[in-house]
């Protein structure tokens, strides 16, 4: 299986991986969140300081979903994505 994930990025983060929206990951077979986000990291690394902590784990105000489906819910970012599906991250806004 070869192809690619789709990785949709907020508004405010576009301008990080030059001004687009969606990024595309290649994969030979299925992955994790953790190693797509790995690659996005590799490539944009400030992208990466603001998904993810020194730890590896998605920052708080950060949300991320395979196919619509919140990866906390499912097994965070040790969730599988294969090619073909797509990941969205989205930045919760906080405030009052």
């Amino acid at each position: 299986m070869t192809g690619a994930v789709s990785v949709r990025v907020p508004r405010a983060l576009a301008s990080i991986v030059g001004g687009e929206r969606t990024v595309d990951v290649a994969l030979d077979s299925v992955a994790t969140v953790a190693a797509v986000l790995d690659v996005l990291a590799e490539r944009y690394p400030v992208l990466g300081r603001r998904i993810r902590d020194e730890t590896g784990a998605l920052r708080r105000y950060v949300n991320v979903y395979v196919n619509g489906e919140d990866v906390r819910l499912l097994s965070g970012v040790s969730t599988e994505v294969a090619p073909g599906q797509e990941i969205q991250i989205l930045q919760s806004v906080a405030g009052g």
